[in-house]
């Protein structure tokens, strides 16, 4: 067994890409906290910055694994990155979100989609997306399936699942990775649609 703790970043991703889960564990203790409070100087709100913090990470697993990290900096700085990258997305999206024009005459500021109460057949198409995805999750693996509902209907962080299950963030992370995966491609197999 390597000690991982004496690597460079860049040594651990390459153990990493070629399939060390152990490697990606040191990278995230050695990062997570500087990570965690850059996102939250940034948005000052925990929930969300748990959410950007695991979403970050979540890309970089998938960027690694993937064989797309190039070695052009430090990892710290490209984790800082794709961090900063998400706080922005979530910005914009937002605001994208709560802007309206006072200019067009035509436009009803209460005539919106959001405030207005679904119709029966909203309602309707909702239930069947419901009970079709509760059917997809039920073809799973075991593991995929725990930490999706802990994540998804238990409203659980990585780091709870991760203590919950047993595995490491890297581990739990992954297994939501390839559940989400795993239900697309199920779904577009059998033609079945999940939004309206």
């Amino acid at each position: 067994m390597q000690n991982f703790n004496k690597q460079t970043d860049d040594q651990l991703v390459a153990a990493y890409a070629k399939g060390n889960n152990e490697a990606f564990d040191v990278l995230l203790q050695r990062h997570q906290s500087r990570v965690f409070n850059y996102i939250f100087q940034i948005v000052k709100d925990r929930d969300l910055t748990e959410d950007i913090f695991q979403e970050t990470f979540v890309k970089a697993i998938t960027t690694i694994r993937q064989g797309r990290y190039t070695e052009t900096g430090k990892f710290s700085a490209w984790i800082n990155r794709i961090a900063r990258n998400l706080v922005i997305d979530f910005f914009r999206q937002e605001k994208a979100e709560a802007a309206v024009s006072a200019d067009d005459e035509n436009f009803d500021v209460l005539n919106r989609k959001e405030l207005s109460e679904d119709t029966v057949e909203d309602l309707m198409i909702d239930n069947q997306i419901r009970a079709d995805l509760r059917r997809l999750i039920k073809h799973l693996p075991a593991s995929q399936r725990q930490v999706l509902v802990m994540r998804y209907y238990r409203n659980l962080s990585f780091k709870e699942i991760a203590e919950a299950t047993g595995v490491s963030i890297n581990t739990a992370l992954g297994r939501m990775r390839y559940a989400l995966l795993n239900i697309r491609r199920i779904a577009n197999e059998n033609a079945i649609a999940l939004t309206r």
